[in-house]
């Protein structure tokens, strides 16, 4: 039985994973990002005290990048 070589799949994923969490890292700390795709800028919303099911994440107006981040509440 022939082993399966996911190499390249690894390696998609893993490149993937740093690019947002590199784009995430730029937004936190306050610089200008723009979406890829509709070059529109990238807005965090951040989770509201009372609203349960408030979304929290990094969006852009369009839709085209949607990251949904699970975050707290802080006071």
């Amino acid at each position: 039985m022939a082993k399966m070589d996911f190499s390249e799949i690894n390696s998609t994923t893993a490149k993937s994973f740093n690019e947002q969490k590199n784009l995430i890292k730029r937004v936190f700390k306050g610089n200008s990002v723009i979406c890829t795709t509709c070059n529109q800028p990238l807005e965090m919303k951040l989770p509201v005290k009372g609203q349960q099911e408030s979304v929290s994440g990094i969006r852009c107006k369009k839709g085209c990048t949607d990251i949904e981040l699970d975050m707290d509440i802080v006071l």
